[in-house]
């Protein structure tokens, strides 16, 4: 079983670096990266040129607790977009 989870581990992080290879931010145009867990929501927007996460959203900073996971995920994608545009990023390279 825990091979099981190794190379699933070890093909995510394969299929990282192919998209990194093409994709990549700046401080103006941030790579949007989202993660999906089992139960949760992330989103960053990264400058990898700094190697810095510009702004971070996450279903734990919204006010639906329960509900439907794609619920939470417009909540989360408004969120951000919100945030973004507090700090006038309108473009972004999705990762």
């Amino acid at each position: 079983m825990l091979d099981k989870f190794k190379i699933k581990r070890q093909m995510r992080r394969k299929r990282q670096k192919r998209i990194r290879a093409k994709i990549s931010g700046t401080a103006k145009i941030p790579r949007l990266n989202v993660y999906r867990s089992l139960k949760h929501v992330f989103v960053q927007l990264i400058d990898d040129i700094a190697g810095k996460t510009i702004i971070s959203a996450s279903d734990s900073e919204i006010k639906i607790k329960k509900g439907k996971k794609i619920d939470k995920a417009k909540e989360v994608g408004l969120l951000i977009a919100q945030k973004a545009l507090a700090k006038k990023i309108t473009k972004v390279v999705f990762d």
